[in-house]
């Protein structure tokens, strides 16, 4: 199979990312390969259906294996108890065990549904994602987190758990909707933010391209982005050292904006986005950059047409869904926040009348 490979080095959990144009299709040959499975799960997006699950479907149906096809609704809803639990029951009358693998189509909800319920299903079982949409090729499909929301807070039911291997196809990428495919864009200059400047300068140049969905473009930038987010997963797996916090750049407010207007108000690459605005305008009252930082990142998310102003929320909403937010620490807001274009800092002690101030700007 050509194209890119870049590992994941996490001692015996360590696996690879397989990137390339049209891969597809290898899915069943790679996932027999390396895991040996007589059974396989795929949980795929319904919207996917007749498309890329049914060419994974075959794929791995192709090598010998037993597979079982389960559908889950779209949307950020389906990552809830509700679907976990009617995942379980189908896989139990499959009769899956030891030997099946769980597969994961779709994009992260998917991916994080999927691997929430391979994570707890028979205390573990082999799972292997095919991201299908940018934002989960780059961001979601790689580190091993995955969970499910509650309605109060989102991504607060999970675990670790290392997927075996990764496939990303480029070219599915073509097959996605506008909104969607901007959207995932967002994490892509989040790495070049939060941990490689010449990478930023990077997207700056090829904005036009990755707006074109140019393959070249494209594949450069997924390989680069795996690349940073696998080298903070191999020194931080589990959050424990404080390092991997920096991948939550923006988050905690667009966590906070996602909760407060409804999981499908807007896309997390949407809301990540002006997360990141957000976050830039924090760093700056509290005079950790100054404002030309906060033009150069907002100029490269408008190249992108990704959005940079919050649909009018309450402050005390977005406040208190900021509380529930898991890096909090004795009941103190901390948030992710740059010092200079390629390097973030994990910061305590946010005082809430400035965090208010910043939401007020809203710019």
């Amino acid at each position: 199979m050509s194209g890119q490979v870049v590992r994941v080095a996490l001692s015996e959990r360590s696996y690879d990312i397989h990137i390339g144009a049209g891969n597809l299709a290898s899915i069943g040959t790679l996932v027999q390969a390396q895991l040996k499975p007589v059974h396989a799960v795929l949980i795929a997006d319904a919207r996917l259906a007749a498309t890329h699950a049914a060419t994974c479907e075959a794929s791995l149906a192709a090598t010998g294996m037993r597979v079982t096809t389960l559908l889950v609704p779209s949307g950020e809803k389906s990552k809830s108890v509700e679907q976990s639990a009617r995942l379980w029951n189908e896989m139990l009358a499959a009769k899956t065990d030891r030997r099946s693998v769980v597969v994961a189509v779709g994009g992260g909800v998917i991916g994080d549904l999927a691997g929430f319920v391979a994570a707890t299903f028979g205390r573990g079982l082999p799972f292997v994602q095919v991201p299908t949409t940018l934002l989960a090729q780059v961001d979601s499909s790689v580190g091993g987190k995955v969970g499910i929301n509650l309605p109060a807070a989102k991504n607060m039911v999970g675990a670790f758990w290392q997927p075996r291997l990764v496939l990303i196809d480029t070219a599915v990428l073509h097959t996605l909707p506008e909104r969607e495919y901007l959207s995932g864009l967002a994490e892509v200059v989040k790495y070049g933010v939060i941990l490689d400047a010449p990478f930023f300068a990077a997207l700056e140049q090829s904005a036009a391209a990755l707006l074109a969905r140019d393959t070249v473009a494209l594949t450069a930038a997924i390989k680069r982005s795996c690349e940073l987010k696998a080298d903070v997963v191999r020194q931080d797996e589990r959050e424990e050292t404080g390092l991997r916090a920096v991948l939550n750049y923006g988050h905690t407010f667009a966590h906070a904006i996602e909760t407060v207007a409804g999981y499908e108000a807007l896309l997390h690459g949407e809301a990540v986005s002006i997360g990141m605005v957000q976050a830039a305008r924090l760093a700056t009252l509290l005079g950790r950059i100054d404002e030309a930082f906060c033009v150069r990142q907002k100029r490269l998310l408008d190249a992108l047409q990704l959005p940079t102003v919050s649909p009018p929320l309450a402050a005390d909403d977005l406040v208190a869904a900021m509380q529930r937010d898991k890096k909090v620490e004795r009941g103190l807001l901390r948030f992710v926040l740059p010092t200079k274009l390629g390097h973030v800092e994990l910061v305590g002690g946010v005082e809430e009348a400035l965090v208010r101030q910043t939401l007020a700007a809203n710019c």
